[in-house]
């Protein structure tokens, strides 16, 4: 019986990504993201900037959805 592993996601392959409130707190890159190949994790205030947040480092743009 083979058991499938899920892939980390690629840091920094988008300019754009939608959170959910389950996401918070954000952090860029997210938690399901490799990190051997990114920046210093970063945690981004999302709620109190409208829905909406850019990464210092890397420039990726977040948006809370519900």
């Amino acid at each position: 019986m083979s058991t499938a592993t899920s892939q980390p996601t690629q840091a920094n392959a988008q300019t754009q990504y939608e959170v959910r409130r389950a996401d918070l707190p954000l952090s860029c890159p997210l938690p399901s993201m490799a990190l051997w190949n990114s920046h210093p994790r970063v945690y981004l205030p999302i709620e109190t900037e409208g829905g909406q947040s850019d990464c210092p480092y890397c420039g990726a743009h977040f948006v809370l959805v519900d």
